[in-house]
């Protein structure tokens, strides 16, 4: 198998990590779960979905805000994917932090619910991306 090869079985990968993410952010608001963990699945559908993306770029990073910040220059400062897309993924990145390690800050259904479709229009436009681009 090329590294190009590899490198496709891993985006492919990572693809389905995210769509398994939003299915997962559907069953825990479905159930009526805590708004934190349904935000914590909707971002990692998104972030997973850039590691899809970089996993064809010369480019890593141990921290979240790295890659968000390399998705930015690279693929929303290019006109690759919308402007909104990068704010998406920011306030998502957000949300996430403030649910999972801020103390005594709720998360409300209200902030959380609009990200699932947010979420479902990320992963479904680096999919084509990739699929058109890449694959």
């Amino acid at each position: 198998m090329t590294t190009h090869q590899k490198r496709i079985e891993l985006s492919k990968y990572r693809l389905q990590q995210s769509r398994d993410c939003i299915d997962e952010a559907l069953h825990l608001l479905e159930g009526g779960k805590n708004p934190r963990s349904v935000m914590n699945r909707i971002y990692y559908s998104m972030f997973y979905a850039v590691l899809a993306l970089i996993v064809f770029e010369e480019y890593s990073s141990s921290k979240h805000s790295g890659v968000i910040s390399f998705f930015n220059r690279k693929f929303v400062k290019n006109n690759v994917f919308p402007k909104e897309f990068g704010r998406s993924l920011m306030k998502a990145f957000e949300l996430r932090q403030i649910g999972d390690y801020r103390e005594y800050k709720d998360l409300s259904i209200q902030e959380v619910t609009p990200f699932i479709d947010v979420a479902k229009d990320f992963v479904k436009e680096v999919e084509e991306y990739l699929v058109n681009e890449k694959f």
